[in-house]
C-alpha cells in the first residue's frame, strides 16, 4: 500500500494544476494545499479498491484519484474561509487567505473543483466509465452531499441539533465523499453493483467515524499535534457537542464494530486490500 501512496503522491506533484498568467501568485496558490500533504485517504480508497480486481488499471486510475483528491482539497480550502470555519492552520500550513488573500482562497477552491472533474473526463479509461464515475462525484460531492451537509452545518451553528439530524449532516457533509471513493473504485475495476452498493454503504459508516474521530481530535489534541485549528467547535454540531467526550468514544467504538463486521463479509481479496488501509482506522478509543 506504501508503494501505492508513493505512485500517487509523485503523480499528484507532477501533475499540479497549471495556471500560466500576469498573475503573481496564484498558480502557487493552486498547487499549496495539494502539496501540503494530508493522509490522501479518499484517492488511497479508490486506488485500493482497483487494486483488488484491476491493478493493471492502477496507472490509468491516477487521473481519477487526482480529481477525487482536488474536489477534497476544494472543501477544505472553502471550508477554512472566515465565512465558514475562519482557520489559520490546514494540513500543518497557513490557510490560504492567511498566506495570500481571501478572493485567492475563494477562486482556487472553485479552480480545483472544476479541474477535478477535467482530470476524470481526461483519464485514459473508457468514457462510460467516466460519466459513471462523474456522475458519482457530482451527485456526493455536490448539491445533495457535501454542499447542504456544509449549508446546514453554516447555518445551524449555535442550535442544537438531534442526534438523526447531526448523522444526516455529516453523512452528507464528510460521509458521502469517503463512500463515493469505494464506489468509483469499484467502477473502474468493474466490480457488479450489489458489490458498489456494499461499499457505498461501508463508506457512509466509515465516513460517519471519520467524523466522530475527527471531531475526537478537535476536542483533545492542540493545532499543532492535529496539523489544523482545533478547539474551534464550540459553536458547531459535533458529536463531542452533543454526545460529550465519552458518548462520542462509545459511539466511534460502535461504528468500528460494525465496519469491522462489513469488511469481513467482503470478497478475500477486496477486504485484504482495504484492511492495510483502514486499519488505523477501525479500531477501539480507550
Amino acid at each position: 500500500m506504501k508503494e501505492i501512496l508513493n505512485q500517487f503522491e509523485d503523480y499528484l506533484l507532477s501533475n499540479l494544476p497549471q495556471s500560466k498568467s500576469i498573475h503573481p501568485y496564484f498558480e502557487d496558490a493552486l498547487g499549496d494545499m495539494l502539496k501540503a500533504g494530508g493522509k490522501r485517504f479518499r484517492p488511497m480508497l479508490l486506488l485500493s479498491v482497483v487494486k483488488s480486481n484491476k491493478s493493471l488499471l492502477l496507472s490509468n486510475s491516477m487521473p481519477v484519484a487526482l480529481g477525487l483528491e482536488m474536489l477534497h482539497t476544494y472543501s477544505l480550502v472553502h471550508d477554512d474561509l472566515p465565512a465558514m470555519d475562519n482557520a489559520d492552520l490546514r494540513r500543518g500550513f497557513q490557510t490560504l487567505h492567511k498566506k495570500y488573500d481571501e478572493v485567492t482562497a475563494i477562486l482556487v477552491g472553485d479552480a480545483l473543483n472544476t479541474e477535478a472533474f477535467n482530470q476524470i473526463s481526461n483519464a485514459p479509461l473508457h468514457n462510460d466509465v467516466k460519466i459513471d464515475l462523474i456522475k458519482t462525484l457530482s451527485s456526493d460531492g455536490g448539491i445533495n452531499g457535501m454542499i447542504i451537509g456544509q449549508a446546514i452545518d453554516c447555518y445551524f451553528e449555535n442550535q442544537k441539533l438531534e442526534l438523526s439530524q447531526l448523522e444526516f449532516l455529516h453523512i452528507h457533509k464528510t460521509a458521502k465523499l469517503i463512500a463515493a471513493s469505494l464506489k468509483m473504485g469499484a467502477i473502474i475495476s468493474e466490480y457488479d453493483l450489489e458489490t458498489q452498493e456494499k461499499l457505498y454503504s461501508f463508506g457512509i459508516d466509515l465516513g460517519l467515524l471519520f467524523q466522530i474521530q475527527d471531531d475526537i481530535i478537535d476536542e483533545t489534541q492542540s493545532s499543532e499535534e492535529a496539523g489544523k485549528t482545533t478547539q474551534n467547535d464550540e459553536s458547531k454540531n459535533s458529536f463531542v457537542n452533543l454526545l460529550g467526550l465519552d458518548g462520542a468514544f462509545k459511539a466511534a467504538n460502535d461504528l468500528a464494530s460494525k465496519c469491522e463486521e462489513t469488511l469481513n463479509t467482503l470478497d478475500l481479496t477486496l477486504k485484504n486490500s482495504l484492511e492495510e488501509l483502514l486499519l488505523k482506522y477501525i479500531n477501539r478509543h480507550k
